[in-house]
């Protein structure tokens, strides 16, 4: 095996630390990607003897940690913020609601997450930036070209402070490149590094199954953007092969639902290809984790991650250091 295999957090949100620990030791898991939530990483109560407890109760374990994960924070920094995001932040950042302050203080405590990853000795942060402009994705009524390059300004306006407080704090902000966030493609994560003046600070959480159904290259991906690919997701997706009857847009049928065009499955269990995958990150020498993040519908959480494990430390390799014919070379 050539990388650490990690658990990510934040489909186990419930379940205290050291609980999801043991479990995570039982299976067999090198570390955890921990979630920013008050089970696993409680902003709210941070401190450097707080953050000690969390390294400490890993320990015990014997589980590394690589990352935190501060996704539910990052989308509020730059969404347009209505009722919903009310369900995924804590009261004291939702305050009374008023869109722009939520902003605000989802900004801060992005800084407030980079502090932490400091104290517990990381230096990278998974998460999302939200999107001012996701809503005007079909483009009609027609959106301007303009429109759009203001959406992705302010997006940079918004980040830059953040992304210079961890560069001059060797940190590091990993995107997710997803759909509801600014970036959801190659086409649109290049806009947004070029007005991000290429921070040097940010970078991305690679997860091909946001990709794949959407029909984006997901290997090429990882070529283009070799150098900030930060941390990585272990996540699979199954894709119909034949017309359904709610389409790439999902028909407003909840995960799960037989009549999606796709849905999130266990890694293994859906149609990415993990060996190509394995062969591009080795080709580009990321040596990070790889974090399962188990998203299935249909299968108990823990048979999935107990699974996702054994595919993933067999699907994992290191590069060969020779040419497989050196031995026939003449001396």
């Amino acid at each position: 095996m050539a990388r650490k295999v990690t658990l990510c957090t934040a489909q186990w949100g419930d379940l205290p630390l050291e609980t999801l620990c043991a479990k995570a030791k039982e299976f067999g898991y090198d570390g955890l990607e921990l979630f920013c939530t008050e089970n696993h990483v409680d902003l709210e109560k941070l401190s450097q003897d707080y953050c000690d407890s969390v390294k400490e109760t890993l320990a015990k374990y014997g589980l590394e940690l690589f990352t935190i994960s501060a996704h539910t924070i990052g989308q509020c920094v730059c969404d347009r913020i209505d009722h919903r995001h009310k369900s995924i932040l804590p009261a004291r950042l939702w305050g009374d609601g008023d869109p722009e302050g939520v902003r605000q203080r989802a900004a801060g405590e992005l800084i407030r997450a980079g502090e932490a990853a400091k104290m517990l000795g990381i230096n990278t942060i998974a998460g999302f930036t939200g999107s001012p402009v996701w809503h005007l994705l079909y483009s009609f009524p027609p959106v301007s070209p303009d429109e759009i390059k203001a959406g992705f300004q302010e997006v940079a306006d918004r980040f830059k402070p953040i992304l210079d407080f961890y560069r001059d704090n060797g940190l590091r902000f990993a995107l997710e490149v997803h759909p509801t966030e600014i970036a959801f493609d190659i086409s649109s994560t290049q806009t947004l590094l070029e007005a991000l003046d290429y921070h040097p600070a940010f970078g991305f959480n690679y997860d091909p199954s946001h990709f794949a159904y959407q029909g984006v290259d997901y290997v090429a991906f990882i070529e283009k953007f070799a150098d900030r690919i930060f941390h990585v997701h272990m996540k699979d997706v199954w894709w119909s092969d034949k017309p359904t009857s709610a389409g790439v847009f999902g028909g407003h049928l909840p995960f799960g639902h037989p009549d999606r065009f796709w849905d999130f499955r266990s890694i293994g269990r859906g149609k990415i290809n993990f060996e190509e995958i394995i062969r591009t990150l080795n080709r580009i020498n990321y040596q990070g984790p790889l974090s399962v993040e188990w998203e299935d519908s249909g299968m108990d959480r823990e048979h999935g991650a107990a699974e996702s494990l054994l595919f993933v430390k067999k699907i994992d390799f290191r590069p060969s250091d020779i040419a497989f014919d050196a031995a026939f070379e003449k001396k």
